[in-house]
């Protein structure tokens, strides 16, 4: 996160390293363009090769997760997540999804994420990246029912909730990782633009977002700070330095 350059000084919250091609190339991409990448898992056992990649370098951080959407088949998973939690800081993906897709599996779903909440409150000190398709008040009443705010931070991830959810998120403490495909959403601008500037953090969601008709990688994320820039009407510099001082923030305590 050093230098003043907005290329080198880029923050990507939440990026599915391991489903990209060739893995190791990924992460080598990340480090050498400077991005502080979170690596997101979507299962327990996908954690320890994201973990083995990620140490040596400066920039990428391997996160702890259980997707929701993978909690039906996965749910299983959870004694081996816990058991791996005390060897990170980092915590992603996990959360709700009430979509159509997996609606089926909701009750397990909250289950799974109450205990997830509990053991990151009684570790302490997690930054935790959270899903929640069409489940934001859920998430924020679980958030706010089962992880103290001195207990850990949560970085809402490709949030698409109302103004007052956002609202009830930020008196939460609560973060937001900004992404293109919410920016080019009028609705979803339009609630980015209310967010108090101290609480925007940036993300690709790569490989599931496309910059130039191919899957976004890290150094993508400089077109998330361009677009913050123009929605702002600042320079992306001055962009880039918010969210770089936004992670310190984030990862101080």
């Amino acid at each position: 996160m050093t230098g003043e350059n907005a290329l080198t000084g880029l923050v990507d919250l939440h990026c599915h390293l391991d489903l990209y091609p060739d893995h190791a190339r990924a992460v080598d991409a990340a480090e050498k363009a400077g991005v502080f990448t979170l690596a997101v898992t979507t299962t327990p056992l996908a954690w320890r090769q994201n973990q083995a990649l990620s140490r040596p370098t400066k920039y990428v951080r391997a996160a702890l997760g259980l997707h929701p959407q993978l909690v039906a088949e996965r749910s299983g998973e959870l004694s081996l997540w816990k058991e791996l939690l005390l060897e990170t800081r980092y915590v992603g993906e996990v959360g709700l999804d009430a979509g159509s897709r997996f609606y089926r599996s909701f009750e397990q779903q909250k289950q799974v994420f109450e205990e997830i909440l509990r053991c990151c409150a009684k570790a302490g000190n997690k930054v935790i990246t959270v899903h929640s398709v069409r489940a934001v008040k859920t998430v924020l009443d679980y958030v706010e029912a089962f992880l103290p705010p001195t207990s850990g931070r949560v970085v809402l991830h490709w949030f698409t909730g109302s103004k007052s959810e956002a609202r009830r998120a930020v008196d939460m403490g609560c973060y937001f990782s900004v992404n293109q495909a919410m920016l080019l959403n009028e609705r979803h601008r339009t609630m980015v633009l209310a967010l108090p500037e101290n609480r925007i953090l940036t993300e690709t969601d790569g490989p599931f977002t496309k910059t130039d008709n191919r899957p976004s990688e890290p150094a993508d994320v400089l077109a998330v700070v361009n677009m913050l820039a123009e929605l702002k009407a600042k320079s992306p510099q001055s962009i880039a330095v918010l969210v770089r001082s936004n992670l310190r923030e984030l990862l101080s305590t």
